[in-house]
C-alpha cells in the first residue's frame, strides 16, 4: 500500500466524533467526491471514489448523522484495466431533503444554495470541525508522495472556490497552503516537511505523522553527515594545497640560495615543512624547538612565501 493509502486507512478509522464534526467531514467528502444533480425532476446525491474505505466512511457517517442507509456498489473500468470504483446514489427525495437540510445545502424555507457541494461556513465554525473537514477533504481527493522520496501533500478541487476554502482552513492552523491549476483542476498543496507533519496532526493521522518524522530525522542526519564530510574534504584539499604551495616556495628559496640568509626560526620551519609535507599546522608547531602555536607556524610559513615572492617566485594558478 502506498503512503497515501496508509494515511487514508488511518484517517478512515478515526472515531469518537461528535455530530457537528461528523457533519463537517461528511460535507468535505461530498465536496471532494460527490455530485448533486437533477434528473427527471428528481434530485440525486452521488459519491464516487476509488478507495473502498472512503466509501465505507461515507456510508457510516450518513448512518450516524441522518440514520440513512446507502448501498455501495462497485464499478469496473475496462478502459483503465478493470480499475474499481465505489459508488453510492441517493435518489429518495425525503432522504435527499434531509441531507440537504443537515448540510445547510437548503434552508428551512426551501432555498437551495447556488453551489450545492461547497461546504457552508456554518459547518466550519469550530476548530474541531475545521479539522474534520480537512480530514474529509483529504480522504475524498487528497494524496501524498512517499516521504522517503520527496515531501508533497495535495488535495484536488474541482473549483477555485473550494480550493480557496481549503486554503483558508489550513491558514486557520498557520499552514501556508498554496494553489496551482493543473489539468482544469485546482490543487491545494503543501511542500515543506514540517507543514505536512502539522497537517497530518490536524487531520488525526498520528501514526503516519510518526513515520514521516522518522524519515525526516534520518534525512536530516544524512544531510548533516554529508555536510560534515564535505567540509572535512574541503579542509583537506585546502590543507594539501597550502602545504604544496609552501613547499614550492621553499624549493624556490633553496634553489636561489636564499635559505641560509634567513633567521633560525624560518630555516627551522622550512626544514620541517619539507621533512613533513603532510603534517598539519598544529603538528609542525609541536615539532619546533621550542614548540610554537598555530598562529606562529602560520606566520613563519607566510613569511617564507612572501620572501620567495619578493625574489620573483610566482604561484601557479592551481595553487591559489
Amino acid at each position: 500500500m502506498s503512503f497515501s493509502g496508509e494515511v487514508k486507512k488511518e484517517l478512515a478509522a478515526v472515531g469518537g466524533l461528535v455530530r457537528h464534526c461528523q457533519l463537517a467531514e461528511l460535507a468535505a467528502l461530498l465536496s471532494g467526491s460527490g455530485k448533486i444533480y437533477r434528473q427527471s425532476g428528481q434530485m440525486h446525491i452521488t459519491l464516487a471514489t476509488e478507495n473502498e474505505r472512503v466509501a465505507m466512511r461515507y456510508e457510516k457517517l450518513l448512518q450516524q448523522t441522518a440514520d440513512v442507509t446507502v448501498t455501495v456498489t462497485q464499478a469496473y473500468s475496462v478502459q483503465q484495466k478493470n480499475k474499481v470504483s465505489y459508488l453510492t446514489d441517493i435518489s429518495d427525495q425525503k432522504t435527499v431533503r434531509k441531507i440537504f437540510l443537515m448540510l445547510k445545502i437548503i434552508s428551512a424555507d426551501g432555498h437551495i444554495r447556488e453551489n450545492m457541494t461547497l461546504a457552508d461556513g456554518l459547518l466550519l465554525q469550530k476548530n474541531c470541525c475545521k479539522r474534520a473537514f480537512l480530514r474529509g477533504a483529504f480522504l475524498a481527493a487528497g494524496s501524498m508522495s512517499n516521504p522517503r522520496k520527496s515531501y508533497h501533500f495535495e488535495i484536488v478541487c474541482s473549483e477555485r472556490c473550494k480550493a480557496i476554502q481549503l486554503q483558508e482552513l489550513f491558514g486557520a492552523f498557520q499552514l501556508e497552503a498554496k494553489i496551482i491549476t493543473r489539468k482544469n483542476h485546482e490543487i491545494v498543496y503543501l511542500k515543506e516537511g514540517s507543514q505536512i507533519v502539522d497537517a497530518l496532526n490536524i487531520m488525526g493521522a498520528h501514526t503516519a505523522l510518526m513515520d514521516l518524522e522518522n524519515v525526516r530525522i534520518i534525512k536530516e542526519m544524512r544531510n548533516d553527515i554529508n555536510r560534515r564530510v564535505n567540509c572535512e574534504t574541503a579542509n583537506i584539499h585546502k590543507t594539501v594545497n597550502a602545504a604544496y604551495r609552501q613547499q614550492e616556495a621553499i624549493r624556490y628559496l633553496k634553489k636561489h640560495g636564499a635559505l641560509e640568509g634567513l633567521s633560525h626560526q624560518l630555516q627551522e620551519m622550512a626544514a620541517l615543512r619539507m621533512d613533513y609535507p603532510e603534517a598539519a599546522i598544529r603538528e609542525l608547531g609541536e615539532l619546533c624547538c621550542p614548540p610554537v602555536g598555530k598562529s606562529g607556524v602560520n606566520h613563519r610559513l607566510r613569511r617564507l612565501e612572501e620572501i620567495a615572492g619578493q625574489m620573483g617566485y610566482e604561484k601557479r594558478n592551481d595553487q591559489s
